[in-house]
């Protein structure tokens, strides 16, 4: 059965710290590279990832709002692609998800997300 399953959301302070994790099973988890998506309170999931990672050589990007505060990394052994969140603020508020795909055979799979919440 191929899953993605999310974990590590939760409510946190402004300035404050989560790291996520996406928990892959199921599939060549090694051959797919991996990026995290976000969809804020009342918005559509938004079409740009804030960070991605490569599956091979395990090149990073992030979009501009999370440049420097998110990192992301992936530990293949495990299967599993953390996202290490800093300096959190309001904005970061949003349901988390990962999505994998292969870009050889096109092959995709999304989790079923993980709520992040920052608020004083």
């Amino acid at each position: 059965q191929v899953q993605l399953v999310e974990s590590g959301g939760g409510l946190v302070q402004p300035g404050g710290s989560l790291r996520l994790s996406c928990s892959a099973s199921g599939f060549a988890f090694s051959s797919y590279a991996i990026g995290w998506f976000r969809q804020p309170p009342g918005k559509e999931r938004e079409r740009e990832g804030i960070a991605l990672i490569s599956s091979s050589i395990g090149n990073t990007h992030y979009k501009d709002s999370v440049k420097g505060r998110f990192t992301i990394s992936r530990d293949n052994a495990k299967n599993t692609v953390y996202l290490q969140m800093d300096s959190l603020n309001s904005e970061d508020t949003a349901v988390y998800y990962c999505y994998g795909k292969n870009g050889r055979s096109g092959s995709d799979y999304w989790g079923q997300g993980t709520q992040v919440t920052v608020t004083s």
